[in-house]
């Protein structure tokens, strides 16, 4: 634990028992945390409306505070002075612990996280799965909400996150086998000082993989059939106001941002810089930081630019498409790297970047030609109606 062996520690074992110190490090350490978690839906939903905003051609927010700065903290007295209301027929308690819950379990898994040599919440020898654990238990979460809402658009919503949510964890953990097998653990910190060279590079299968598993579990555009207004009001979240729909809202940006943390310390290489944070280790937790906020503008980017996906297509995109080409991937880095085991270090790169992109190229011939024949087929079943209305 990082506050171990520091002036606090000191401080408190003059007065209190070892094991009550303990206990008071380790709170301090989760309120910590907590905060870290919560930092990100100030600053993301001010990036996020720029950046749309730009896309769109428009202006964004610009009267609270100096370039609209302060949204975030108008956004929060909003929620705070907004009515609490409850559905007459919602069962209780679900539909409380819900948004809690959800909240919770988005920060959790900052307790992992390795923000510079030494720091972090708990070196975990299973982080990766510690984190994919936290990320898996939102699905729950969604469930109480529909459910406890008792509203028929709410359960929509929570029943596709079953179909969505628990199908796009599956080449989540697939995409994130091959940097644990490469780095020899599942520690985050470990797999950070293994990167020689950052996995994107020697594995941009799993790289891409990943990211687009984490867009869709985070349920952002393209993939946000959870919360489809068009079809479903706002999904699970139908019946939350006030602070219960804040903590949602907090949830979401803070797993966001999670998942572009984890995607940096897996595939960017955490907080390595060609050697900065070793000659100025006080850069290595910002270094963490501009690669996620990197991942999080590619997202942002995403959102703004791509139309949302029919639920049959994005279940068919991940069982058809992302699930195979995870598992062949797996197969492909598995044998690749079993033959060049014995070869310097600047050769199995080489070997294993161009294998990867062999697959890569192959996967998206393969996707382009399914592509075209979609289409062919489409147009030729309105040339027949055509046909026939003739």
């Amino acid at each position: 634990m990082p506050l171990k062996g520091t002036f606090l520690e000191t401080w408190l074992l003059g007065f209190l028992s070892p094991s009550l110190t303990d206990f008071l490090l380790n709170l301090v350490m989760a309120v910590i945390v907590a905060l870290v978690a919560t930092l990100p839906i100030v600053v993301l939903t001010w990036m996020e409306r720029k950046v749309v905003a730009r896309i769109q051609d428009r202006i964004g927010p610009n009267l609270a505070g100096p370039y609209g700065m302060l949204q975030a903290i108008a956004d929060a007295i909003k929620m705070f002075t907004k009515e609490d209301t409850m559905p007459a027929e919602a069962d209780r308690v679900v539909y409380n612990i819900a948004p809690i819950a959800m909240a919770a379990a988005a920060m959790m898994t900052y307790a992992v996280f390795p923000w510079s040599p030494g720091v972090v919440g708990a070196d975990l020898n299973i982080g990766v799965l510690y984190f994919l654990a936290m990320g898996a238990a939102t699905t729950v979460v969604v469930l109480m909400a529909g459910w406890g809402s008792n509203n028929k658009y709410a359960l929509l919503g929570a029943f596709r996150a079953v179909a969505q949510l628990i199908s796009y964890e599956i080449p989540q953990v697939l995409a994130l086998m091959v940097p644990i097998m490469f780095a020899g653990t599942m520690s985050t910190v470990g797999i950070v000082q293994k990167q020689e060279v950052i996995y994107a590079l020697l594995f941009p299968v799993s790289f891409l993989a990943f990211l687009i598993a984490g867009i869709a579990e985070t349920g952002r555009s393209p993939f946000d059939l959870l919360e489809a207004e068009s079809e479903i009001v706002a999904g699970y979240h139908t019946e939350y106001s006030g602070m219960k729909f804040a903590l949602f809202f907090l949830a979401e940006y803070a797993a966001t941002f999670g998942v572009a943390v984890i995607t940096a310390v897996a595939f960017l290489g955490g907080w390595r810089f060609f050697g900065l944070e070793t000659r100025l280790p006080f850069l290595a937790p910002i270094i963490l930081v501009l690669k996620a906020l990197l991942i999080v503008f590619v997202l942002m980017w995403i959102r703004g630019t791509l139309p949302r996906f029919r639920i049959d297509h994005l279940l068919a995109f991940n069982w058809k498409f992302l699930v195979p080409l995870t598992l062949i991937n797996i197969v492909v880095v598995a044998i690749v790297g079993k033959v060049v085991s014995g070869a310097p270090f600047g050769v199995q790169a080489v070997v294993l970047l161009a294998s990867n992109l062999v697959l890569l190229f192959g996967a998206l011939a393969v996707l382009g030609a399914a592509g075209r024949r979609a289409r062919r087929q489409w147009e030729e079943r309105i040339a027949s109606i055509g046909g026939v209305s003739s």
